[in-house]
Parts: structure tokens; sequence; C-alpha cells
């Protein structure tokens, strides 16, 4: 499904992407993990075109997306939550959950999404900087999820929010997972990532040192304390 073969990305003088090779199959969620400043939020742009590769393969579906437009991609199957959420503060919530839907409205998507985010149908006619930092994820997710998409890459999703909302996002991107949408996942709560996501991969100074299984990986101490920074 989605598979980035040798990919380099140059931003002025720095080479952060220095050959990465990943792939996540149809069905699959895939965790993305590594310490804050080796790659991973660039390697998430790169796939939805908002950085350019130097060079390398980055084809979703067996097609190429090199040089595709950003505005494009989307459409091809692909839902992105950005770090910070990305949602129209100003439009309100059913505005932001209709902002890429083509033709009529889907009503019957609207009533599947608030039945993963009933929060968000109870807050339907207020603006998106009103709702809280849960709340505004919850509909990042939502508006992904509006699209029918084949694969949701999330960046972060649970950072900065309030506990009690953490595990209502966690159990959703679980569902969403089991219902057969594909997730390429980057999470800084290794134990959380590691629950959500059978497949992990770890990443060093810009490129994949490891992929595996997340149950083996847990199994193997040194590797997380190396990449990770963490004891278990």
């Amino acid at each position: 499904m989605l598979s980035l073969r040798d990919v380099h990305v140059h931003i002025g003088k720095l080479h952060i992407l220095q050959g990465v090779n990943l792939e996540v199959r149809p069905g699959e969620s895939a965790a993305l993990l590594g310490r804050n400043g080796v790659g991973k939020t660039t390697t998430l742009r790169a796939i939805m075109g908002l950085v350019s590769k130097s060079s390398g393969a980055i084809r979703f579906d067996e097609f190429d997306l090199s040089n595709y437009p950003a505005h494009k991609i989307p459409g091809k199957g692909i839902g992105y939550v950005p770090q910070g959420r990305g949602i129209f503060p100003n439009l309100s919530v059913l505005e932001n959950l209709n902002i890429g839907v083509t033709g009529k409205r889907d009503t019957e998507r609207e009533d599947y999404v608030f039945t993963c985010f009933p929060r968000l149908k109870e807050r339907l006619k207020q603006a998106g900087n009103t709702l809280s930092g849960g709340e505004q994820q919850m509909l990042a997710i939502a508006r992904c999820l509006m699209m029918r998409p084949k694969l949701i890459i999330l960046d972060e999703p649970t950072e900065g929010i309030m506990p009690r909302l953490v595990s209502q996002i966690r159990r959703e991107i679980y569902r969403i997972g089991q219902s057969g949408v594909s997730i390429l996942l980057v999470e800084q709560n290794v134990e959380t990532a590691l629950k959500l996501c059978p497949n992990v991969f770890l990443m060093e100074k810009g490129a994949i040192v490891y992929s595996g299984a997340a149950h083996d990986l847990k199994g193997q101490p040194e590797i997380v304390r190396r990449y990770l920074g963490l004891s278990q």
C-alpha cells in the first residue's frame, strides 16, 4: 500500500532524511518511533508532499506520489492529522468535517464519525477554536474519516491532551485500525504506540534502523534503550 524506498530529504544544508525505507501494508497499523529530531515528522510530511524529497521513491497503491501536488494527495485515499491538528479555527465543527467533501453532504458518513466521537455532535455549530485540545484532535481525525481513507497518518495524536480524553482518542484509533483502515502513527508514548500498532519502525538520524513486530521489540530492552532512551 504505502512504500518508501531510499527517500532522502534536504532542508537547506541539512540532510534530514538519509535513505528512509518503510512499508505499510493494507489493513496494517504501524508505529514510527524515535527520539525528538530524528526525522519522523519530516517523513510524514514527505509522504504528503509538504516537503520535497531529494531522491528516492514514495508510492501509494502503486501510484507514484513523487511530484504529485500536495493538495491532491488526500484524494488518493490518505488522511493526515498533523501536529497542531490543522483544523480551521473560525469554521464550525460541521464545516470542518465537510471541508474536503465534494458534492452533496454525506450524512451517512457524518453519522459514522459521530458514533466514533459523540462529543462532536454535541458541538456541531461551535467554532473549532472554542473546542478543547482533545476535542480539536477528535475533529481532526473525524475530518479524515469523512474522506473514507485507506490510510490515516497521525502525528502525535495524544500530545498535550487532557488524560481523560486521551483514552477515548486511543480507543478510536484502535477501532479505526480494526475497521481495516491502515494506520501510520508517530507517538511519543511508546506504550500507547505498541498497544495500538502490531508493527514498529524505529528511526535514528534520518533512517530506519529497526523494523519488526511490537511484541518482539518488547523483548529487546537494549534496542528500546538505545533508540528511544527508555528502560523496560
